[in-house]
């Protein structure tokens, strides 16, 4: 049984959790003791102060908790939340409490014009968080949230922005005006470079590199001293990456940018433009791209990749391409508690995305350049089978300035387990290929890199859900192999708006080169609401909500926070289960007094009437 001090505390701790300091049944300020001083719930003209009361610089916060969920609020309309704010609905219930005392605040103090009002009930388990916006004129019940994370003040502002305003978050204004960019781009290399949707990449990745090797926009003319642009541009980098770091992989490199001095059309001076096509991309990449490229810490040429795809009219899908979201990748980082020590390894790194996720994070908690330096030298390594794929992703790490000695073009299956674990990997990040006749599964993969890792790596892979939930033939068989030889940490559950392709994935976590124990509880997760939505010709954008979801998902994971059965569930798991949250999701809320009541009357009801009609058998053992 929850009593409301147990309440008290839970609250306590998750604003402490988000950094938002508060007084207890209290104000800090005399402003605010003045206007509560007539506050009583009972209308007494009495004093009386909510749970918590939170001021900052931009917003006041005020809180009313109850200790059991159905005390939560009492609506007049529950369509459009009215709330009764009836002497005994506003003692008695959460929502309807913190509205009253946040219309007595603003009323009493002119200069306080809005304030975030929460009702909250339960406790850490089973809880119910609910702002309220009030302001002196009306106010608007939100949606519920998992905490406080949105109403601190780093984040409150674009909250306000964002949910109370309706205006779009500054991230899908700079998504909007990316998307703006790469289809004039997009439009550009098709036109008046007459390229197909695997070169318009290449292209930029040339282009990209060049410019970060000092190429001028001055150095292109059309013809100088009897050298093309497109010759320019190649004689650059074959220069430069004799000095890399890339070794033996230049000519791999050098041989996918040919078509800079391949194609005629990109080195002729076009008339309309006044210019070749390649000096026009140079400019257009020069002001708009690149200076976007170290500042912003995602995969710009995989973003670039996948829209250019778009445009010409596919998805990746038939190319047996997924490209992972950058929030995903980021947080297969957070999941594995990557340090700077960990030695990465990705064996299907597409344009890098991974590995450049994986080397911020360990960047971000290196404490010294050494430090840095050997990340960027030693620890990042990557394997793609695709030349273009990978000539993008060496691309991507050499502007990024590591890693670039690292990746290698190979086909992974055909390396030998055993000499790939002699490299001592001890995180492995993959999304597999997606799976195709006549290719291997992605189960395949997962054994395949989980064999290829060191003893108690640490290995995060995103995959379709109906991997997980095999029971027969082959893949099956490897399941159980993975079952024997490694251990399943848990799986977690997306949204089929993740890649927005028909495909619902989920997140699966290994430790490698230990047998599955018989006794653990592994953990399976619904984070299908992982706060981001698809856009209106944005695509994937991130909600208001994306903060505290994923605080709330790594507390549970990392931390074990305990949650309710909806959103986590701990058990043992068998090869034949379905390793699918799914599959061991039980109803574990304990029904309230109110609930248990109505259905023992039913019953009773029930019963009375089958006694009624002589059918008492059905109540015989």
């Amino acid at each position: 049984m929850v009593n409301e001090s147990e309440t008290d505390v839970f609250i306590m701790r998750l604003l402490d959790d988000a950094g938002i300091s508060f007084t207890y049944k209290g104000a800090r300020t005399k402003r605010i003791t003045e206007a509560l001083k007539t506050a009583s719930k009972t209308g007494s003209g009495n004093s009386g102060f909510p749970e918590f009361v939170c001021e900052n610089e931009d917003f006041l916060i005020v809180i009313e908790d109850k200790a059991k969920t159905n005390k939560q609020a009492l609506y007049l309309d529950e369509n459009t939340m009215e709330l009764d704010m009836d002497v005994e609905a506003v003692k008695n219930y959460a929502e309807n409490g913190a509205l009253h005392y946040a219309k007595h605040i603003i009323e009493k103090i002119p200069s306080v014009k809005e304030i975030f009002a929460f009702g909250c009930s339960g406790n850490e388990e089973h809880h119910i968080i609910r702002p309220i916006f009030v302001d002196e004129n009306n106010y608007v019940v939100l949606n519920e949230v998992d905490n406080f994370e949105n109403f601190n003040s780093e984040n409150i502002n674009d909250y306000y922005r964002e949910i109370v305003k309706g205006l779009p978050s500054y991230e899908e204004i700079e998504l909007a005006e990316l998307i703006k960019k790469s289809g004039e781009l997009h439009e550009d290399l098709r036109k008046y470079g007459q390229l197909g949707e695997t070169d318009k990449p290449l292209i930029v990745s040339a282009i990209l590199l060049a410019l970060d090797y000092g190429l001028t926009i001055d150095s292109l003319d059309g013809k100088k001293e009897g050298e093309t642009d497109g010759a320019i541009i190649y004689n650059k980098l074959d220069y430069e990456l004799k000095s890399s770091g890339v070794g033996d992989k230049k000519d791999t490199i050098l041989n996918q940018f040919s078509l800079l001095v391949d194609r005629p059309k990109l080195n002729t001076i076009n008339d309309e433009l006044g210019m070749t096509p390649l000096k026009h991309f140079t400019e257009i990449i020069q002001d708009e791209i690149f200076p976007s490229i170290s500042d912003v810490k995602a995969d710009i040429l995989g973003y670039f990749y996948s829209e250019f795809i778009k445009y010409s009219g596919g998805d990746g899908q038939t190319l047996g391409i997924v490209l992972t979201p950058k929030h995903i990748t980021e947080l297969f980082c957070d999941l594995l508690e990557i340090k700077p020590t960990d030695k990465i390894f990705d064996p299907c790194c597409g344009t890098g995305s991974f590995l450049i996720a994986g080397m911020n994070k360990m960047i971000q908690l290196a404490e010294d350049e050494n430090t840095i330096e050997n990340i960027k030298q030693n620890n990042i390594h990557g394997i793609e089978i695709r030349p273009d794929m990978f000539t993008i992703a060496t691309t991507n790490m050499i502007l990024r300035g590591d890693g670039k000695s690292n990746l290698k073009l190979e086909d992974f299956t055909a390396q030998k387990t055993e000499d790939l674990r002699k490299e001592q990997y001890t995180i492995g990040l993959m999304n597999p290929p997606y799976s195709q006749d006549g290719k291997e599964s992605e189960m395949h993969f997962i054994k395949y890199l989980l064999d290829s890792l060191a003893e108690n790596a640490k290995c995060a892979v995103i995959v379709p859900q109906s991997i997980m939930a095999v029971s027969e033939g082959k893949d099956y068989e490897l399941k159980k192999e993975i079952y024997k030889n490694h251990t399943l940490e848990g799986v977690i559950s997306l949204g089929k708006q993740t890649f927005n392709i028909g495909v619902v994935p989920c997140i699966a976590i290994f430790t490698a080169h230990q047998p599955h124990p018989e006794n653990k509880r592994s953990k399976f997760i619904n984070f299908k609401d992982d706060g981001y939505i698809i856009g209106r010709n944005v695509g994937l954008i991130k909600t208001e909500r994306a903060i505290e979801r994923k605080k709330h998902l790594l507390e549970c994971w990392i931390h074990n926070k305990p949650a309710d059965s909806k959103f986590m569930v701990e058990t043992k798991v068998k090869p034949d289960d379905d390793w699918l949250h799914s599959y061991y999701y039980f109803n574990d809320e304990i029904p309230s007094d109110d609930v248990f009541k109505e259905t023992m009357e039913e019953y009773i009801e029930f019963e009375f009437e089958m006694i009624l009609k002589d059918k008492t058998y059905l109540f015989k053992e």
